[in-house]
């Protein structure tokens, strides 16, 4: 069945392993006036087949699939058709997730933990070609870009520098010879960056500047 077929409707490919979840979905969804769900995917493979054949209006995907990540499968659908609208529909609402997904190309994000009639709402703005995050998501996102700035404002210069050359890997005796500093004056900077990003180790640091976003 393709969107030709059905037109007048929002046509739905539901991607989620899980086949009493997707049930649960396809009901409350055609239970919505003028939506129809046109195809189940409980992989990434299967997705990638059934938009080649049915090209829905809106595609909910999630991003915890078996064999490839929602967001990697996101990427290859747009690759493959730019113009696709894709709901990731997920359980984390951590704002990390929902950064990466519109990054990379969602049109919307809505955590799982939502109320089942936002999921009806969110199928209906995408389709419409409109960007929808849940509000639960939203908070999440709002938080991180407050403690972010902070971060952010709180960090000298120099000390931003040494930041964004350690998330990329660079070692000590590196970013001091990029940068025109000794070794031991990189060490004391990334000593009061850990600090400020109450990180206790190195790797502790790295991880939370990804987690804000900062690498």
């Amino acid at each position: 069945m393709s969107s030709r077929r059905t037109a007048g409707r929002v046509t739905v490919l539901l991607v989620d392993d899980h086949a009493v979840v997707r049930e649960g979905y396809r009901r409350l969804l055609e239970g919505a006036p003028g939506m129809i769900v046109v195809g189940e995917a409980a992989s990434s493979e299967e997705a990638l087949q059934l938009d080649r054949r049915l090209a829905a209006d809106v595609i909910v995907l999630d991003i915890a699939l078996p064999d490839v990540s929602g967001i990697e499968t996101l990427r290859r659908i747009l690759a493959r058709r730019p113009a696709a609208r894709v709901l990731i529909f997920s359980m984390h609402q951590e704002a990390i997730y929902a950064s990466r997904a519109l990054q990379a190309g969602a049109t919307g994000y809505i955590s799982k933990s939502s109320a089942a009639e936002l999921l009806v709402e969110a199928v209906r703005r995408v389709a419409g070609g409109m960007q929808y995050v849940s509000p639960d998501v939203c908070e999440e996102m709002s938080m991180r870009e407050s403690r972010v700035t902070e971060i952010m404002e709180s960090l000298s210069d120099r000390e931003h520098e040494v930041l964004r050359l350690l998330t990329r890997g660079h070692q000590v005796s590196e970013i001091g010879r990029q940068i025109g500093i000794s070794a031991k004056t990189v060490a004391n900077l990334q000593t009061s960056v850990k600090r400020k990003l109450g990180a206790d180790t190195a790797l502790q640091l790295l991880v939370i500047a990804r987690q804000l976003g900062l690498s």
